[in-house]
């Protein structure tokens, strides 16, 4: 239902794409694969998240919604959310969470497993 000459939706290498683009958005949605399927790899991931976001909210028009997910194991749904509040800050936007997503029913939670509490993701409201 949406007029295809009021809107596009664009399918990429979200790190090239982002970097390359003069153009600013009404809506980007980040969804990339795991970057942390190791303890090791935490910290690389976390820089990975963070820039990610940060392009996003330089390149995200005053008022716009950015969908931001992480499905990564060893990243916690705390730290993740601070990786993407100083990806915020870095950028000097204000943001607030509009909703907070998690996994559905059919991904249940191991309570002797917390790694298994690995969809999470933030709906932000970029002033």
């Amino acid at each position: 239902g949406f007029d295809e000459n009021k809107h596009q939706g664009i399918a990429e290498d979200v790190f090239s794409f982002l970097k390359a683009s003069e153009t600013e958005y009404d809506v980007i949605v980040l969804d990339p694969p795991a970057f942390a399927k190791t303890a090791k790899a935490v910290p690389n991931a976390t820089r990975g998240y963070k820039e990610l976001n940060l392009m996003a909210f330089r390149k995200i028009k005053p008022g716009g919604i950015v969908f931001t997910f992480s499905c990564s194991q060893k990243i916690t749904r705390d730290l993740f959310r601070k990786v993407v509040f100083g990806a915020a800050a870095d950028a000097n936007r204000n943001i607030r969470i509009l909703h907070q997503t998690t996994q559905p029913e059919d991904h249940p939670i191991n309570i002797y497993h917390p790694e298994n509490e690995y969809l999470k993701g933030l709906v932000l409201y970029v002033e």
